[in-house]
């Protein structure tokens, strides 16, 4: 499927229960929340967790706060423009799925015209914005990043592949590397473990939530692989990938890059989250006895762990 292919869907008539009053002519305050929402402020939310503890790391202590500023406003404009993007490409099956109905390029709060230009000014900006502000090197690990996320997964992968979270995947690994950039100028072994940790969470942490919608994903033929495959194999994959996921975070104490502190929290967390993913296979493995799967349960405490984690490698410099 082509770039061009998917831009001329069927989405550009006016989505079902949607006024002929065309985008501009709707309240302010409305259309400034919708442009908001193509950025998907709680996504990004996850973005800069992993991001400012590893300047903090980089640094071995507090980075100068304005670059932090500067960091975070820049990864924020440059995940939204991905973001944005990302439901341009897919309004046509944000349209036929539950779970994306309301989105703004769906409900025409937002014209698709608009938030095309939106995308790209964003993605525009924050090169620029990065470049101009922090460095060259984080600047373009942003646009790497956007690129990706935006041709990559959702392009090419997306529709294609069972493999679409696990490599499209890589782009939400950036930020990791943009927070130890922003401070250096460069890049470590540091940086690229915590990436290892974020790529390898990905799966585990997406699967459960596409396990609970996967009647979505399957009506618009999205191959997820809970679409194509049974919870007992998408199960087993969580737990593969969950134990692969904890001992990357374990590397960073060996290397020298942590101390105790850090250690701990990775090895309380990462237990924990082994015990959740192996109760969520074990749960899948009894379903035939209509044991209920509590997918979400993984999925919620994903989110926990990452940002634990996270914190833990900011506040570690200070301990050591």
């Amino acid at each position: 499927m082509s770039l061009s292919g998917v831009c001329v869907t069927a989405v550009e008539s006016r989505p079902a229960g949607v006024t002929g009053t065309s985008p501009s002519h709707r309240p302010f305050g409305a259309r400034v929340k919708a442009f908001v929402a193509l950025t998907k402020p709680r996504i990004i939310e996850l973005l800069l967790i992993t991001t400012v503890p590893v300047m903090f790391l980089a640094e071995q202590g507090v980075p100068d706060l304005w670059l932090v500023l500067a960091t975070c406003v820049g990864g924020y404009l440059s995940a939204g423009g991905a973001n944005a993007l990302n439901m341009y490409i897919d309004r046509d099956i944000d349209a036929l799925m539950d779970r994306t109905s309301q989105r703004p390029l769906v409900t025409g709060m937002v014209s698709p015209r608009e938030g095309l230009v939106f995308g790209i000014t964003l993605a525009v900006v924050s090169t620029l914005w990065f470049g101009l502000l922090v460095n060259w090197l984080s600047a373009w690990l942003s646009l790497g990043a956007l690129l990706f996320y935006v041709v990559v997964y959702t392009v090419i992968l997306k529709r294609r592949t069972a493999q679409n979270i696990v490599w499209g995947g890589i782009a939400g690994c950036m930020p990791v590397l943009i927070g130890w950039s922003s401070v250096t100028n460069s890049l470590s072994y540091a940086a690229v473990i915590l990436f290892l940790v974020i790529f390898f969470w990905t799966p585990p942490h997406y699967w459960p939530l596409s396990m609970k919608v996967k009647e979505d994903y399957a009506r618009v033929g999205v191959p997820m692989l809970p679409v194509i495959a049974s919870n007992k194999v998408v199960a087993r994959q969580i737990v593969v990938y969950s134990w692969v996921m904890v001992a990357a975070s374990l590397l960073l104490q060996p290397l020298g890059y942590t101390g105790w502190f850090y250690t701990v929290v990775a090895l309380v967390t990462g237990g924990w989250w082994l015990w959740e993913a192996h109760a969520l296979q074990a749960r899948a493995h009894a379903e035939v006895t209509g044991a209920k799967l509590k997918e979400m349960r993984l999925f919620h405490w994903s989110i926990t762990y990452v940002s634990l984690l996270f914190v833990a490698v900011a506040v570690d410099p200070f301990l050591r």
